[in-house]
């Protein structure tokens, strides 16, 4: 396993109180804080037990952790899994997110997805011939909007772009979640027990269907999303992205998640 050698982020160094993110392998990653990680988990999902989420845990590679600038206590993560496979003649390596949870004051920022960059860089640069892939299973549209918003290439697409992906997805899902994976629906579904997010973290309202399209196309593909299922959904990282993704990152406006929380305090105050 590669390792990720830690500096100390420019944003702390200047006195700005935006979150930072570093990723930590799972042998790194202290007893105390898989207990703040679960602490924030279990605000947003249910049907939670630590016990399982300690065990799903076992199998990461590690974990995005996010920090809260000032008391650099975490405020979100992202669990990850860095696996490899030969499909077609071809090597791939893919990082898998799995549990992704940031406290609601902190919906928007660029932290998560800045140092994910930075760790595909990484894997990148360590697998230099090999078929290079963000893996993750969406069952809220937050999640999906990530991969939306900030990749070129990537499946499934709101306008039915980059099909030929849906064999990947496909083969990575029989794979590794055999006995969840439904062919015909295209979801995965880890049943009644499995925790999915509570309804009033991320709910879907009818004018975020009308006036966001891929929000709507999320809901299309996994209408089940309430009850705990998965879409899965996968973005390319090729050597040409490398200097492409920084541009767009860095350029991108105010993010709508931090403006929706900016109107959710105002509200409170008005109240």
């Amino acid at each position: 396993m590669f390792k990720t050698k830690i500096y100390k982020p420019l944003s702390k160094l200047k006195g700005k109180t935006s979150p930072y993110g570093k990723y930590v392998e799972r042998e790194n990653i202290k007893y105390s804080q898989l207990t703040e990680m679960y602490i924030i988990y279990e605000k947003y999902y249910e049907n939670t037990k630590f016990s399982i989420f300690e065990a799903d845990f076992k199998k990461k590679s590690g974990a995005i952790l996010i920090f809260h600038p000032i008391t650099n206590k975490i405020v979100g993560f992202s669990t990850v899994m860095v696996q490899h496979f030969y499909l077609d003649g071809k090597n791939y390596t893919t990082l898998f997110s799995g549990d992704t949870v940031i406290e609601k004051e902190f919906w928007g920022t660029r932290a998560l997805q800045s140092t994910m960059l930075k760790l595909l860089i990484k894997l990148r640069i360590s697998y230099p011939f090999n078929e290079l892939y963000w893996l993750l299973i969406s069952k809220g549209y937050k999640t999906y909007l990530l991969l939306a918003n900030n990749y070129y290439v990537y499946y499934p697409h709101v306008n039915g772009k980059h099909a030929h992906l849906a064999k990947v997805v496909d083969y990575y899902c029989k794979s590794f979640f055999p006995e969840y994976y439904d062919q015909n629906t295209g979801l995965i579904n880890f049943g009644n027990d499995y925790q999915p997010l509570k309804g009033e973290v991320a709910p879907i309202t009818d004018e975020m269907r009308r006036n966001n399209p891929k929000i709507r196309f999320f809901e299309k593909m996994n209408p089940t999303w309430i009850k705990g299922t998965e879409l899965p959904c996968i973005g390319e990282i090729a050597w040409k992205d490398l200097a492409r993704y920084p541009m767009r990152f860095f350029t991108k406006p105010t993010s709508k998640g931090k403006t929706e929380v900016a109107l959710a305090k105002m509200q409170l105050v008005k109240e």
